[in-house]
């Protein structure tokens, strides 16, 4: 082996270990990839690395641009309220039994999805069903994880249906092979819905966990709080000692939740903090304890300066829970960074993330997609917030406003023009989305900061990253190599006749393995062109193969970090890891069998 060789294998574990270890975003891993083979590739002048034109030729592939046009024309569709239309269909579902609800809601959400980012489906669907489920009487938790697998159903049905798709097909056109069709893929896409939805109603009660919400980690006494503010007055005791010190929260039924000092939050434990003269308490009071907090001395109640205690009775929607979105732009910063109780005027309680709630220490902990926040604040504050792309509040779904609700059906023409075009092969597709997006913003279906918020800008970092790893692989010959080996590993052990058919088997199980613990983007950007190497050593179409990982990169339920709609009903549903492997296996191996069986008979080798 050359030492390029050895340098690409090294970026793809590199890479790999990255992904899996998580301890930098799976977008900055690809940045850096990236980067690294432009510097290596301009300083070695190696004629088997790609040069820095080829490297920044993936800018020009069709693919990303694509992808990021459907990002926006699913946000458009999302702020109209095109995608609410299947929330009245699901209330008039809510009598029926449980294996009935489920069915019904696993196909009109696959077929939402087929056309639309699954993304916004799930967001937009999750305060909706945990809704139904406190209406039908069952655990939320009964209902989110086949929420979230039927929007993946959807997205293997067309090539709009998931980024995955439209990148495969990028890259078949850049190697010179046609594009995949619009419902090319429902030939596999399809059955695997009616296995999988079968799946769901069959043992879907059975193997689905009873898990409460975030909310359930309160007490009694703590749901039924009232929150008030107090001043550290001129003069007071209190100056100088921390609320331990002094004695004033021991057993009142007062909990010190904040201290804001000059109108910004104080950091650190506000219980170990030492007070100020002027300083404003956050103090949340069980009954028993609101007569006692004003007879705390050296305080003042906000209460006798203005207009009273505010009660946050849990009928009024004090205690409430949220969902960081997914165009947040608190992500990655603390709730002390962003002044999360000035900005909001809520405080944050619990934080729910990866199966695991966490009360300690709110301040410290950098905010993260999907993460479940619990808050306390006002009704006013909270029916501010429901309006806020920030947070999504789960109690509630977000109401467009009436100005772009009247967009719909614009929204739905131009989404219905774009797939008719691209079913008819009339124009390219990245010509369709183009001008669809084009046409959205131009009738205020969407206003192009909205558009651009919309786009998953660190998918498409991934996709740039991969893509030149994929370049790099293919160049230097690594690609070829590993499909190679694949093929001495195949042909040493099956019979001839069933070769083609064991490497289809092959090809799906490592990319569905890649899908569950990396990113389904970055598994498609590796094995398609490993998948192309194999198809021309042996002399076949590439297609069947191609097809095969789409289908791989798509299924993703084992884990609930192979695809982003499990990570934000993760932490909703209040999952454990483990939940959706219970699940998940058995609909992998499910998709794994009819891919296996199906793609043969559509696509010849």
């Amino acid at each position: 082996m050359t030492w390029e060789i050895y340098f690409v294998f090294a970026l793809l574990i590199f890479a790999i270990v990255s992904f899996i270890w998580e301890r930098i975003s799976a977008d900055l891993t690809a940045i850096t990839v990236f980067g690294v083979l432009i510097f290596v590739s301009m300083i070695s002048k190696s004629e088997e690395l790609p040069n820095l034109e080829s490297m920044l030729g993936v800018f020009g592939n069709s693919a990303p641009l694509t992808i990021a046009a459907m990002f926006i024309v699913s946000g458009a569709l999302e702020r109209t309220g095109a995608i609410d239309l299947i929330t009245s269909y699901l209330r008039r579902m809510v009598k029926l039994p449980y294996r009935s609800f489920i069915f019904i809601m696993v196909i009109g959400v696959a077929g939402v999805s087929a056309f639309i980012n699954n993304t916004p489906v799930v967001i937009v669907l999750m305060p909706v069903v945990l809704t139904l489920s406190r209406e039908m009487g069952i655990a939320s938790s009964k209902l989110l994880i086949p929420l979230s697998y039927a929007s993946i159903f959807g997205g293997t049905c067309t090539l709009l249906g998931t980024s995955t798709n439209l990148l495969a097909s990028g890259i078949l056109v850049d190697s010179g092979h046609e594009p995949i069709g619009m419902f090319e893929l429902a030939a596999v896409g399809l059955p695997i819905l009616a296995f999988g939805s079968l799946y769901l109603v069959l043992f879907g009660n059975k193997l689905l966990p009873h898990r409460e919400t975030l909310t359930s980690i309160l007490s009694d006494e703590e749901r039924k709080e009232f929150m008030t503010e107090a001043f550290v007055r001129l003069g007071s005791e209190l100056k100088g000692q921390t609320a331990l010190e002094s004695g004033m929260l021991k057993g009142r039924g007062i909990r010190l939740l904040e201290i804001v000092r000059h109108g910004v939050a104080v950091k650190g434990d506000p219980k170990r903090t030492k007070l100020e003269i002027g300083d404003r308490l956050v103090l949340a009071c069980r009954p028993s304890g609101v007569a006692e907090a004003n007879s705390i001395k050296g305080i003042a109640l906000h209460g006798e300066i203005s207009a009273g205690l505010e009660t946050i009775a849990m009928d009024e929607g004090a205690i409430v829970e949220g969902v960081v979105g997914p165009h947040a732009t608190i992500l990655g910063k603390t709730l002390g960074e962003i002044n999360f109780r000035q900005r909001f005027r809520m405080v944050v309680v619990a934080v729910h993330r990866k199966g695991h709630n966490q009360r300690d220490r709110l301040d410290s902990l950098r905010l993260q997609p999907g993460d479940t926040l619990l808050m306390m604040g006002s009704t006013k504050a909270i029916n501010s917030l429901s309006t806020s792309e920030e947070i999504i509040l789960l109690d509630r779904p977000r109401l467009p406003a009436r100005s772009v609700r009247a967009k719909m059906p614009i929204a739905i023409a131009v989404t219905t023009t774009i797939v008719t075009l691209a079913t008819l092969n009339l124009v390219p597709i990245v010509a369709a989305v183009t001008l669809g997006v084009a046409i959205l913003m131009l009738t205020g279906c969407v206003k192009p900061k909205d558009a651009y918020a919309s786009v998953e800008w660190s998918i498409l970092m991934i996709i740039f990253g991969m893509l030149a790893l994929g370049q790099a692989m293919d160049s230097t010959g690594a690609s070829l190599m590993i499909a190679e080996n694949m093929i001495g590993l195949v042909q040493s052990f099956a019979p001839e006749h069933l070769q083609n058919v064991l490497m289809l088997a092959f090809v799906y199980i490592i990319t569905s393995t890649f899908t569950e613990f990396l990113s389904n983007n970055a598994a498609v950007a590796l094995m398609v062109p490993i998948a192309l190497g194999i198809a021309a050593t042996l002399g076949i179409d590439p297609r069947p193969f191609v097809v095969g990982a789409c289908i791989a990169a798509s299924a993703s339920f084992a884990t609930p970090i192979g695809y982003q709609t499990n990570t934000y009903v993760y932490g909703v549903g209040g999952y454990r890891f483990f939940d959706f492997t219970k699940v998940g296996l058995p609909l992998n191996i499910i998709c794994f069998i009819v891919t296996v069986a199906v793609v043969p008979r559509f696509w010849s080798f």
